[in-house]
């Protein structure tokens, strides 16, 4: 029974227990379907006015941009406006123009109409103004015409000599500003001596018994010596010397050693000749080799044929006007570089073709022909480069340029030849060039007197006043100085002085 009662209470109470937990279920439900009521009322609110904000503000972008836009069309119509207004400014500037034009092309035309009456106006009285000519100088038209032309000739003679006086002073001063510290610098650069040699050499003697020794037994001597050397042994009244004589100064100079070995040794007969002179060659052969390679080492040039080295080394012994010609050809080598240098080319080939310039005076004697053709083909044969052997070639003029170093070697050679104390020249070729001057001078029209002076280094030109006129003179000077280019040899430059006088003469009584 209890248990009954217990299960009633139990199932009674689980019942209520139920009941109230569904209510309060029901309650909690309730509570949250009411929060979720409230928020999304919030929720919509809040959407509404954030929607409102901005409708709002897109109203405010829209006015915004409208006002923008009228402003820009506003601001373009004017801007059109005034484009417009230019555009019939200068159409109305155009079209006055046009009218400033039309009516020049009529002034234009009536000027041009007036002119052609003119000239046929002018023409006739030509026409009639020749036909009285004729009559008062009793001359045709053809007649008239020639002595115009020639009056014209003159006129022209007359300006063309005065325009060339005019380029050949503007052409000097340009070269002379942009050459004279190129040359100045080169000769300065260089060390010179003066020429002082001849085609002789002399032995002194310690006594005059000496040429009887020399001379020997019925003059076995002597003749062994001459036939040995290739030389002439004068052996005159001068005091205790002889004299040695030869056009080749190798021959000369073995010659001259030997003498002198002989002297001093005093034991003078054949085989003690040709022993010495033997030994004095050998000497000779091997002082030439080195010669020949120092000069190219001062002048800083390699790889140079062994051969030519040896000829090279000959030009020691070999004067040309007085002038060592070895020496000639270091300086011509070192005044060529420094001109290279100045002008920007390659030193090595300009020193290269002035040390080689005159290698043909080696061996001129033994071979005919100019020394620069000799000299070209020897060093062609012993493998020097073509510009090398152009240089050698072209450095007297006697053949077209074909390349600056050319120029440049023969230039140094002029610069070298011309300086003071550099040459010798014998009296009758110094006589024979101040001939040539002179007659060279007299060859042309107008002149009547021509004098060389200042040891041919000028020639003084006396013109006939009445054949020329002042513009003449200096188209006579130019041609003058130009056939005395083309027709003579020379070093350094002359000088043309050609002058116009008029000389009048009357007695008092």
């Amino acid at each position: 029974m209890q248990f009954v009662l217990a299960l009633v209470f139990f199932m009674t109470g689980s019942g209520l227990g139920y009941i109230a937990l569904r209510a309060w279920d029901n309650s909690r439900i309730n509570g949250v379907k009411n929060q979720i009521n409230n928020m999304l009322k919030e929720a919509e609110e809040t959407s509404e006015r954030i929607k409102q904000e901005k409708i709002s503000e897109a109203r405010d972008e829209v006015n915004r941009l409208r006002q923008e836009a009228q402003r820009d069309i506003k601001e373009r119509r004017i801007e059109i406006q005034r484009t417009e207004r230019k555009l019939e400014q200068k159409e109305d500037n155009l079209d006055k123009k046009i009218d400033r034009v039309s009516r020049k092309e009529d002034e234009l035309k009536s000027r041009h109409e007036e002119l052609e009456r003119r000239r046929s106006v002018l023409e006739d009285k030509i026409l009639q103004q020749e036909i009285k000519l004729q009559e008062i100088a009793e001359l045709t038209k053809e007649q008239a015409q020639e002595i115009l032309l020639n009056k014209t000739e003159q006129d022209a003679t007359h300006m063309l000599g005065l325009k060339l006086k005019e380029l050949e002073e503007r052409a000097q001063r340009e070269a002379d500003r942009k050459a004279r510290d190129i040359i100045i610098s080169a000769m300065q650069r260089c060390a010179v001596e003066s020429a002082g040699e001849s085609s002789i050499s002399v032995v002194p003697l310690p006594s005059e018994e000496m040429k009887g020794r020399i001379i020997g037994r019925e003059g076995r001597n002597i003749r062994a010596f001459e036939s040995l050397t290739g030389v002439d042994l004068i052996i005159d009244d001068t005091p205790e010397a002889v004299t040695l004589s030869s056009f080749d100064p190798i021959r000369r100079e073995i010659a001259r050693r030997a003498m002198e070995r002989l002297v001093v040794d005093g034991r003078i007969h054949p085989a003690r000749i040709e022993e010495l002179i033997e030994r004095a060659a050998r000497d000779i052969d091997e002082e030439m080799i080195t010669e020949g390679e120092n000069a190219a080492l001062e002048m800083g040039i390699k790889n140079i044929h062994s051969e030519l080295v040896r000829t090279l080394g000959q030009l020691k012994f070999r004067f040309s006007y007085g002038q060592n010609v070895l020496a000639h050809s270091m300086e011509v080598a070192q005044i060529a570089g420094v001109i290279a240098a100045e002008l920007g080319v390659d030193e090595e080939i300009a020193r290269r073709g002035g040390l080689l310039h005159d290698i043909g005076k080696a061996i001129d004697h033994q071979i005919e022909g100019p020394h620069a053709s000799i000299g070209a083909d020897l060093a062609r044969r012993f493998g020097e480069r073509p510009e090398i052997v152009s240089c050698i070639a072209a450095h007297h003029d006697n053949l077209e340029v074909s390349s600056i170093y050319e120029v440049i070697v023969s230039l140094s050679d002029a610069i070298s030849a011309a300086r003071p104390g550099a040459r010798r020249e014998s009296v009758d070729a110094y006589i024979k060039r101040l001939q040539q001057l002179e007659e060279i001078a007299q060859t042309f029209d107008g002149v009547t007197r021509a004098y060389a002076i200042q040891a041919g280094r000028e020639v003084r030109v006396i013109l006939n006043a009445g054949k020329t006129d002042d513009g003449a003179v200096h188209k006579l000077a130019y041609d003058i100085a130009r056939k005395i280019e083309s027709e003579m040899k020379y070093p350094g430059q002359i000088r043309v002085n050609v002058a116009r006088e008029t000389r009048a003469t009357e007695f008092a009584k």
